[in-house]
């Protein structure tokens, strides 16, 4: 059964897998230290994982992820979402349309979007979809094709989007405190719990920088 939405509002730090971050440790391990510091929401990301590796890995971390009520959400790919049982699925400008995710997962489903812009976040606002990602805030590989937007797009999500938001995109321990500053109720991060030898302590130490006044 897919998690309620209400749930998206309580959301703090949301991580995103990346299968070369973990280094020579597994996906699996590295998520369910994650866990283990906190994390609010997990984003399955694979982009060269074949459909049916993605969901036999996605069934392994529901493993991890249902029994705490934490959403596990898979990047771009709804009919992968829809296969593994998973809570939702996070689309690009470029991915699927919302009524087609919406048609293939039903209206329980958690549904993202990325966005780059402030005419970007306004529109993903009115489609219906539940969150939106804004950013990249900083300069990121992740996001190689897209120049950071700043703390700016940040600033206008807090005072503009009625949806809940997350930033991402370069953030880190260094700068988790300036986006909340900017007004991000939810941060995402990638190589900074992904890349970390230790993710339950590095999960732990962006929570708290999350969780100051």
């Amino acid at each position: 059964m897919m998690l309620k939405k209400k749930s998206l509002k309580k959301w703090k730090l949301y991580v995103i897998t990346d299968p070369v971050a973990v280094g020579r440790r597994t996906v699996t391990a590295v998520v369910r230290q994650a866990l283990e510091g906190g994390a609010s929401v997990v984003q399955l990301r694979d982009k060269h994982a074949t459909d049916a590796q993605l969901t036999r890995l996605a069934q392994r971390l529901l493993k991890l992820t249902r029994p705490l009520g934490i959403p596990l959400i898979i990047n771009d790919r709804p009919g992968v979402a829809l296969r593994s049982g998973a809570d939702g699925v996070h689309l690009g400008q470029e991915d699927a349309s919302l009524k087609e995710a919406r048609a293939l997962l039903g209206k329980h489903a958690i549904i993202g979007r990325s966005t780059h812009s402030a005419s970007q976040a306004l529109a993903a606002q009115q489609e219906g979809f539940d969150y939106i990602g804004v950013g990249p805030v900083f300069k990121t590989p992740t996001k190689p094709s897209y120049g950071p937007v700043g703390l700016a797009l940040v600033r206008f999500a807090a005072k503009n989007i009625q949806i809940p938001f997350v930033a991402i995109g370069g953030i880190d321990v260094n700068n988790i405190g300036k986006v909340k500053k900017a007004g991000a109720d939810t941060c995402a991060v990638v190589r900074a719990v992904m890349g970390s030898p230790d993710p339950k302590k590095a999960t732990v130490s962006l929570l708290k920088k999350m969780r100051r006044p």
